[in-house]
């Protein structure tokens, strides 16, 4: 059954208020084929509902403003994150749903918890199971409902409105490919739109002629996390200065690739984890690998450089692994940070992955983001190195941390690529609703 998203309003009157909050009150709902985000206990009624009594000009109002954050930015420890991505911070008096909304650029998360409050009055949500929808259905179901509550505004009589304004504003710049290719960078970024007046979106769109559009943006998701520090490293001129100073070298021609039989299928219906654990699977049948060990030499010669990109001690400081082709060859610098032998050989078993699932641009960058490529990495990297299926037969449904570190060990992994494999097959508990979260970076 198609999971659907719809967001909802049914007409009730509202006695008070500006004339724009009362045209559109009435009962708000956020509903999926299978549940609902906001259903809740009303006091007054001494039922449930499936929803609260707000005025959606204020949601709306909302969803249009941030309609670029909600649309493209991951997950994130900015301070104004949640201002942007969480419903009940939208204020005017109303007791607004407890749901959290972003996305990874390909699938849409909405996490609607319960009130904190077990007897929360005057409306006591009760939360609902995670809901991730691919994010084209999210903005379906934004255009529906946007133009719904403007219509209600026309009908009952009130006019121009900031809704309005706000909302023709993200229409005309979705459809300008320049406009949309800059609000997506200050998504990712952690910006409202125009919000910040300095040359770091130019910079970044400037880049994209080294770096390529795809890598770029997940240099501005990066950039987000590390909150202006060191953002010069970010840069194609700072890359390539310390790929030069620190790197290795590699040759994309000597790299491994999946042949046609063993090619992966994607589309937005699968999550990260599922593609990287795909892609990894995949790779070992086609290298015949089987559950053995992947060794440090086997692993650099896969990745077209040397084995000393893994055993000699880092070479100077970096802000993340990456490869960087240079702009004429097949010649390639592969940087690796970080002291730790199996950090690093997770690290290249990203870039690896993410070449052989993102062919494009000059940059193969493996950063701490919560996007869909920098999940898929990391999912290939640890499914890879740690093989799911030979992971559970060694442990037999022992799953405690002194089995995990025994395990990790045996395939030369930190214990939390295990812990990470066994929350994306449902094995433990994830801490975060979603998957892939943890970042098992080594």
């Amino acid at each position: 059954m198609p999971i659907g998203l719809e967001f909802g309003l049914a007409p009730e009157r509202l006695d008070e208020g500006s004339p724009e909050e009362r045209a559109a009150f009435g009962l708000f709902t956020v509903r999926t084929a299978r549940q609902s985000l906001t259903e809740g206990f009303d006091s007054f009624l001494n039922g449930f509902r499936q929803g609260p009594l707000v005025s959606g000009y204020h949601v709306a109002e909302w969803l249009a403003w941030n309609w670029w954050r909600l649309r493209w930015e991951p997950r994130s420890a900015s301070p104004d994150w949640s201002l942007a991505h969480r419903m009940n911070s939208i204020g005017e008096g109303y007791l607004w749903p407890n749901i959290e909304i972003w996305s990874d650029g390909v699938r849409t998360m909405l996490i609607s918890n319960a009130s904190a409050e077990p007897d929360a009055k005057p409306f006591r949500y009760v939360g609902s199971f995670p809901t991730i929808v691919p994010s084209t259905l999210f903005e379906a179901a934004l255009d529906e409902f946007l133009p719904r509550v403007i219509g209600r505004l026309r009908e009952q009589g009130v006019g121009e409105t900031n809704l309005d304004r706000l909302w023709r504003d993200v229409i005309a710049e979705r459809a300008d490919p320049e406009i949309a290719k800059r609000r997506r960078l200050e998504a990712l970024m952690g910006r409202d739109p125009d919000a910040i007046d300095d040359d770091a979106v130019e910079g970044l769109i400037g880049d994209a002629d080294r770096l390529g559009e795809a890598a770029v943006l997940e240099v501005a998701a990066e950039r987000a996390r590390m909150q202006h520090e060191n953002e010069n490293l970010l840069t194609a001129r700072g890359l390539e200065a310390i790929a030069q100073a620190v790197g290795y070298h590699a040759c994309a021609r000597d790299m491994v690739a999946l042949d046609a039989q063993h090619r992966v299928v994607r589309d937005s219906a699968m999550p990260a984890w599922k593609l990287g654990t795909d892609v990894a699977y995949a790779l070992r049948q086609q290298e015949r690998l089987g559950d053995h060990v992947i060794d440090d030499h086997l692993l650099a010669t896969l990745s077209g450089t040397s084995p000393d990109a893994l055993t000699e001690q880092p070479r100077g400081p970096a802000a993340l692994p990456y490869a960087l082709d240079d702009d004429v060859g097949d010649r390639s610098l592969i940087v690796l940070p970080g002291k730790r032998e199996v950090g690093r050989r997770f690290a290249l078993a990203r870039v690896l992955g993410d070449r052989l699932m993102n062919h494009q641009g000059a940059l193969h960058p493996a950063t701490h983001a919560y996007t869909y490529r920098q999940k898929a990495q990391r999912s290939f990297a640890a499914e890879f190195l740690a093989p799911f299926d030979s992971v559970e037969e060694m442990l037999r449904g022992d799953y405690s941390e002194e089995n995990q570190q025994d395990v990790a060990e045996h395939f030369h992994v930190s214990p939390m690529v295990v812990n990470t494999l066994l929350k994306n097959h449902g094995r433990i508990e994830r801490d975060w609703p979603e998957e892939d979260f943890m970042s098992a970076t080594g």
